[in-house]
């Protein structure tokens, strides 16, 4: 499995990006962070629409993309991990997740996905996102080898 995280926005140094760091260490499967940022001042819609372009041309050919975004899908740490099973037995090898910027993803993210997962209806700071989604990456390896890091009921 190789895992691209294409974000907006770039981490300043200090203790969420020490947080992604962390984990990315701990992580034996291929990442790549691709951070971009939007230098132009656009507000609003157009702003989405510039980001939503920037984010889909860093997409591997016959990547599977997933958007992360407060209305999709909410999984457990174990159902994660089986998923990402479950595509990389469909013959994917790279798995993509946009991270949006402040103001989210652009409608037409979605409509280019193949999945759309939640860590929760509550709003987070896309910054943070990134720890979250390392981590359960982490998390989901150690399930897959039965490393005691995760502890299930």
């Amino acid at each position: 499995m190789n895992f691209h995280i294409i974000a907006i926005g770039r981490a300043k140094p200090g203790p969420v990006q020490d947080s992604y760091n962390y984990y990315k260490k701990r992580l034996k499967w291929p990442l790549v962070l691709h951070e971009l940022e939007v230098r132009r001042q656009i507000k609003g819609h157009l702003r989405k629409s510039h980001e939503a372009t920037l984010l889909s041309s860093r997409v591997r050919k016959n990547a599977f993309t997933v958007a992360l975004d407060e209305r999709g899908a909410t999984l457990s740490s174990s159902a994660f991990a089986n998923q990402l099973n479950i595509w990389t037995s469909q013959g994917f090898k790279n798995i993509t997740f946009f991270i949006g910027g402040p103001d989210g993803l652009d409608k037409t993210i979605f409509s280019r996905t193949d999945s759309i997962l939640s860590f929760g209806t509550m709003t987070w700071p896309h910054m943070l996102i990134r720890v979250m989604l390392v981590e359960q990456l982490y998390r989901a390896q150690c399930i897959k080898m039965g490393h005691p890091y995760h502890r299930s009921e």
